[in-house]
């Protein structure tokens, strides 16, 4: 079998979703350190001629630093499984159903693993904040955007049409969640293992697009300030939620943790930033001793399909 430092790899950036931006930055420090390791890399920025790009570029093998939809969903996974390339990352229904914030929370539900309380709404449908099973404060986000796009947290009553209005600007369905007060700390899993839990403190009122991206907008704290036995529980949470959706590789798992010591599971992430400011290398970096290097050839090292073809 063709070792795969000889192969041909694509690194899959851009793409067409609000995280553009981000994934270009994941993508070009991805190529970066592969191009340092001696693989045969190739950055390619994906629009909807991928099919055609991929096959004039002879691809065999494809590192995903897509964020958000049609590159984190499920979408390019499934092209990829058509054409039988190999690739970094979950498969196709695990990719979609952490990428859709009502079915993720429902899978986390059925495993007996901890959310917060919500209501789904589609557009057109009456929201009526005394119809909610629960009261303010509350979070309003879009079913399908990451890196807390269309987010908002609503302390009064007069906020809630704005929060609304900007959530399905990026959706058709949005939820409608409890707010609940906790540390915010994000588990790494790498290779079907939690590697750490680092902790963010944001300077904004909540981990947003801006405390995320922009340098000294957050502090990291590793590892998460919680007790021995709490911080296990959150590794062995965050563990849980990545295997409740048949992740597969690595991934990052957003929590709330409260002072009571209950881990709420925010969302899972099949494909985390791979950015100068994001939290897998760092986790990486802190909790397991690798380098971002050694972090980006273990994941293409793990590439595969996941349909079986004889």
């Amino acid at each position: 079998m063709k070792n795969i430092t000889s192969k041909k790899i694509a690194v899959l950036m851009g793409g067409l979703s609000a995280e553009r931006e981000v994934s270009l930055k994941s993508g070009a420090a991805v190529h970066h350190a592969l191009l340092a390791q001696g693989y045969n890399a190739v950055a390619i920025d994906v629009g909807r001629d991928l099919a055609d790009v991929l096959k004039q570029e002879m691809i065999e093998t494809a590192f995903i630093a897509l964020h958000g939809r049609y590159g984190e969903d499920g979408c390019v996974q499934g092209l990829l499984e058509l054409l039988q390339i190999p690739y970094t990352g979950s498969g196709v229904l695990a990719s979609a159903l952490a990428m859709h914030k009502l079915y993720s929370k429902q899978a986390f539900a059925a495993s007996g693993i901890l959310t917060a309380p919500f209501s789904c709404f589609r557009r057109g449908e009456s929201l009526c904040l005394t119809d909610l099973p629960f009261g303010l404060p509350l979070v309003v986000k879009p079913v399908q955007e990451g890196s807390s796009v269309g987010v908002s947290i609503v302390k009064e009553e007069k906020q809630m049409a704005a929060a609304v209005d900007m959530a399905f600007l990026h959706d058709d369905e949005i939820l409608v969640e409890q707010y609940i007060k906790g540390q915010e700390v994000q588990v790494g899993i790498l290779n079907g293992r939690p590697i750490g839990a680092i902790e963010i403190v944001p300077k904004n009122e909540f981990y947003d697009f801006e405390a995320k991206y922009t340098d000294g907008m957050a502090e990291h704290i590793f590892p998460a300030r919680l007790e021995p036995e709490l911080y296990e529980k959150a590794l062995e949470t965050g563990l849980a939620a990545h295997r409740a959706l048949g992740c597969k590789g690595y991934s990052r798992v957003d929590l709330l943790v409260t002072s009571a010591g209950d881990c709420y599971v925010l969302e899972v992430n099949t494909l985390p930033g791979m950015t100068a400011l994001s939290l897998l290398p760092e986790i990486a970096a802190k909790g397991a001793g690798l380098s971002f290097e050694e972090l980006v050839s273990g994941i293409i090292e793990s590439a595969s399909l996941s349909i079986k073809v004889n």
